[in-house]
């Protein structure tokens, strides 16, 4: 498709665009029967996701006003407040608000409307499906509360309490998981796409790590090897995986094409879930580890270059023709983007496991840019991208506004851009200071000091950007329903198309 020869019809949630040749199955119109199908597991699916979507929200905009008030204070100590308003307190609220929050519940939300989609049944266990989305979203507000109170864990990435607050996550993950599993057995498919592998595959995952995390047994340097073990995995088994799957499902569905290569979706799989595992300890280099422990998990980290390669070459290749539609769906724009970077932190974590770059960055403001790029540009922006293919179908109205699609793709891209930049060069420099022992420690703070100011403009940028995407969802909530029958996502003629078509 050339750069002007596209045009839209409507907003564009579900933009999608023939294949370039008629023979192939994602160029075919759906029968009447399979569009009554779609419309029948929506509806199956419409309570669990609205309420997973609607406290995901919650806990953006609050996670994005812990981020902004933590990100202040590390260069304004001064306006640190009460003791429940300290850098301490609302740092960690921010981490589990936007990891457990935000994304975890956004995450049940598109496995809770994908996995029904892609086996062709009804969700099965509906009401237990959304009691258990409710107990996970109680349990972390309570959290919340406990945190900014002063009563945290002390471990990184498992702040929760471990009886008050952990052992309701499961409770209400696993419930989730046995709705999806029970659907997933009723399967109306002989055969199980990639993005089903990846989703079901996290939900057995995260359990493990989860539980093994938060083990009481652990003490001393297993301890912080469990730690980084399961801080780790959380991105790569949980948030990577269900992920890679959503894209792996709106890019080809978006454009109307088939995956590039489906036996290279299976080796991304594979090889992510056995080398990531093993990840986690190029987080302790030079700690009181044993070294074939460290090895191992450096290792691990190159070998890492195998899943991405395999997800970043299949992405790409699907799209290769078509990036001009990215104008047109901002499911696409969004999704395209995080798949790219995806690839950018896989690649960046690989550089930064190796001794002699990590004895630069570890203990850096690079670490925090590069776990942002990772939460966030990669699997922040896919999950925008999901929901906003996923709500139309849902809801069955049309976004309002184009323009505050635009707004928020706009202010949180140049936000999390302007974000990475300013923390990576910042730690480059800290890091290089932090090995000089001609330089005292005060220069290695002082040089961070513009970094950690931009990033709070970014942090403002990315803060409006995330209201902006809030109230549209309410507006879209509160819009009334169309008379058609149809929503314009339902259009049996692609509503991008090449000219001529």
């Amino acid at each position: 498709m050339s750069g002007g020869e596209a045009r839209a019809v409507g907003v564009g949630s579900a933009l999608t665009a023939p294949a370039p040749r008629p023979a192939e199955e994602a160029s075919r119109l759906p029968t009447s029967e399979e569009r009554e199908l779609r419309l029948r597991v929506d509806r199956s699916s419409r309570r669990p996701v609205l309420v997973a979507f609607g406290c995901s929200l919650v806990a953006l905009l609050l996670g994005s006003v812990f981020g902004l008030t933590a990100s202040v204070q590390m260069h304004s100590p001064e306006l640190a407040g009460p003791g429940w308003l300290t850098f301490g307190r609302v740092r960690t609220a921010h981490l589990n608000a936007m990891v457990y929050g935000w994304a975890s519940l956004a995450m049940l939300g598109v496995s809770l409307w994908m996995i029904p989609r892609l086996v062709h049944q009804e969700l099965k266990w509906a009401r237990l499906a959304e009691f258990g989305v409710w107990i996970w979203a109680l349990a972390l507000g309570y959290q919340l509360v406990r945190i900014l109170g002063g009563i945290p864990s002390g471990m990184e990435w498992l702040e929760i309490g471990l009886y008050t607050g952990d052992t309701f996550l499961t409770v209400g993950g696993g419930m989730v998981g046995v709705a999806l599993l029970r659907t997933l057995l009723a399967r109306a498919v002989p055969h199980l796409y990639v993005s089903v592998w990846y989703i079901m595959a996290a939900l057995i995952w995260f359990p493990i790590i989860f539980i093994t995390g938060n083990w009481p047994a652990w003490a001393g340097a297993e301890s912080a090897a469990v730690n980084w073990f399961y801080a780790h995995n959380a991105l790569g088994l949980w948030l990577t995986a269900i992920n890679v799957g959503a894209a792996y499902y709106l890019i080809p569905k978006v454009l109307g094409r088939p995956v590039y290569s489906y036996q290279l979706s299976l080796v991304g799989f594979w090889t992510l879930g056995f080398f990531y595992s093993l990840n986690g300890m190029h987080h302790v280099i030079g700690g009181p580890m044993p070294t074939w422990m460290i090895t191992t998990s450096i290792t691990a980290s190159v070998l890492m270059v195998i899943p991405v390669a395999a997800v970043a070459i299949n992405h790409h290749m699907t799209v290769v023709g078509r990036f001009a539609a990215l104008r047109y769906s901002p499911t696409l724009r969004f999704v395209v983007l995080g798949a790219m970077a995806y690839t950018a932190v896989s690649l960046q974590g690989i550089f930064t496991a190796l001794r002699e770059v990590n004895r630069i960055t570890h203990f850096t403001q690079w670490t925090v840019g590069h776990a942002h790029v990772g939460v966030y540009a990669f699997a922040t922006l896919i999950l925008f991208g999901s929901i906003y293919y996923i709500l139309p179908r849902v809801l069955r109205r049309e976004w309002p506004s184009a323009r505050l699609i635009s707004w928020h793709f706009w202010l949180v891209l140049l936000g999390i851009a302007l974000y990475v930049t300013a923390l990576t060069v910042a730690g480059v420099f800290q890091g290089l200071y932090l090995m000089d022992p001609a330089v005292p420690f005060r220069a290695s703070v002082d040089v961070t000091l513009a970094g950690l100011q931009a990033r709070s403009v970014a942090a403002v940028m990315l803060t409006a950007g995330h209201v902006v995407f809030a109230w549209h969802v309410w507006r879209l909530w509160r819009r009334p329903t169309p008379e058609r029958e149809l929503a314009p996502f339902h259009a049996l003629r692609p509503v991008v198309r090449e000219a001529g078509s």
